[in-house]
């Protein structure tokens, strides 16, 4: 039983310091933040464990998903199925005809 014991907190804490040290390498990833567009009706919030969660209007979480940006492109994975890219270009975000600013 203690062995038991043992070895299960030995891989939760390998797993929070798996976690940690990825959520550590996104932090500090310029693009990871709040983008929003000038009229302020669509809000990506990119977090920094790749995941992200889009706001429209009054509708706060009227998407969710996964990202991975490679340079200056970013594809999105919906978690309803569907996917989507964009650029960041000159500290701007273009994304399926939108264009979002850093918040």
């Amino acid at each position: 039983m203690q062995k038991s014991l043992t070895t299960l907190l030995a891989v939760v804490l390998l797993a929070q310091v798996a976690t940690a040290e990825e959520t550590d390498v996104k932090i500090d990833h310029p693009y990871v933040g709040m983008w929003v567009t000038e009229d302020g009706r669509i809000r990506h919030e990119l977090l920094p464990n790749n995941r992200y969660v889009e706001a429209r209007g009054t509708r706060e979480r009227a998407y969710e998903g996964r990202y991975e940006v490679t340079g200056n492109h970013i594809e999105y994975w919906d978690d309803t199925g569907f996917t989507a890219d964009g650029d960041f270009i000159d500290g701007v975000l273009y994304h399926a005809g939108m264009v979002l600013y850093r918040q």
